[in-house]
């Protein structure tokens, strides 16, 4: 099973409302695909969004550490030694974890095809089927609490809502119109996206857990070097605190579960650099009892479908955040996971399940 070939296109997709965090504003899904051609004829796909506030990889930085150190190092390897292949990617060059991970999903799609199975049960099997929240966009109260009501009235009973852009009483003051919009049975998750300082975070939480707001989790709620600032909160609070941007490798994994910096880890394979280091972090975090989210950046369904074939094969990923395709204006590829409202269905076909990339030879730019 011989690598013969590997391709590049860019993709660009609008969303149907901007997508705003206390990071960034995103109004275009942009994104590198990568598609991996084998002697025997098959084909695996990974996609790689930018995402420079976070991962520090743009489009032109995903295209040239693929083309121009990945792409020789794996073309003629032979991928049925694909332990030595998956070393030799962490390995290959530092960072651009976003490339890596575009590369790690599409070998690891062509890995399953060839051993006839889906990609979720070559990985464990776990599960076939996922429920995921909904993001609301941090924005003034008042629209926080329209969008929250009409994602609940669309069947969404998980929302995870962004926060930490201004004073945290004005987040309070979001998240208390929507609990008014949405009455008390929806569960809700912040994401501060590293905006609050620890005795803001600290005071703002207490405060919600005052008010009754029942938050199930705060995620990142500092910065994500600030791992003593992590604990802090954690150790301050009675709501879990879940690290993300504190978490890209397994060594920073080790290093928040070693000071109990965080009671939950979100993995994303942008920040892992694809599913072969996801797994280290997942099985660490779990022999310790820590259980895992698996998230993603604004992503097609492509990336996504990789995404939630992990978090699907491992019983310890018990939380999932895979609705960025929701939030599209239109489809970048056919196949691939199935949406249901919030439920995902993991597709039957082996590997990812991909059936037709529709940019491709369209408006992506190829570079072979």
């Amino acid at each position: 099973m011989i690598i013969e070939k590997i391709e590049t296109f860019r993709n660009a997709v609008p969303l149907k409302k901007p997508f705003k965090t206390a990071l960034r504003t995103v109004t275009v899904a942009e994104a590198i695909f990568v598609k991996i051609t084998c002697d025997n004829g098959i084909t695996g796909w990974g996609e790689a969004p930018p995402t420079l506030v976070i991962t520090g990889d743009s489009l032109v930085s995903i295209e040239g550490a693929i083309n121009d150190v990945i792409k020789p190092f794996l073309l003629k390897k032979n991928l049925l030694n694909f332990e030595a292949i998956f070393q030799g990617l962490k390995t290959i060059l530092v960072n651009n974890t976003s490339a890596k991970a575009a590369v790690d999903m599409a070998l690891y799609d062509c890995i399953s095809q060839n051993c006839c199975l889906p990609l979720y049960q070559f990985l464990g099997g776990y599960r076939n089927e996922i429920e995921t929240d909904f993001t609301v966009s941090v924005n003034s109260p008042e629209e926080m609490g329209e969008d929250a009501f009409g994602y609940v009235s669309n069947g969404f009973n998980v929302l995870k809502v962004k926060v930490g852009i201004g004073e945290s009483e004005t987040d309070i003051a979001r998240i208390q119109e929507i609990r008014k919009r949405i009455g008390n049975d929806i569960k809700i998750r912040l994401d501060a996206n590293q905006g609050w300082k620890p005795k803001d975070a600290v005071r703002a939480i207490r405060k919600m857990e005052d008010l009754g707001l029942d938050i199930e989790l705060v995620e990142q709620p500092v910065k994500a070097e600030d791992l003593d600032g992590l604990k802090q909160v954690t150790d301050s609070v009675d709501t879990l605190i879940m690290a993300d941007e504190s978490v890209f490798s397994p060594k920073q994994a080790f290093e928040v579960i070693r000071r109990r910096s965080a009671d939950l880890i979100n993995i994303k394979l942008m920040k892992s650099g694809g599913i072969y280091q996801a797994q280290m972090i997942n099985q660490m975090a779990e022999t310790v009892g820590i259980e895992c989210m698996v998230g993603s950046m604004i992503e097609t369904r492509l990336g996504i479908t990789a995404a939630a074939h992990f978090a699907a094969s491992k019983k310890n990923i018990t939380r999932y955040d895979f609705d960025a395709p929701l939030m599209l204006a239109n489809e970048a590829i056919s196949g691939g996971i199935k949406y249901n409202g919030r439920k995902i269905t993991l597709p039957d076909q082996p590997g990812l399940g991909i059936e037709n990339v529709l940019s491709e030879g369209g408006i992506s730019d190829g570079k072979q």
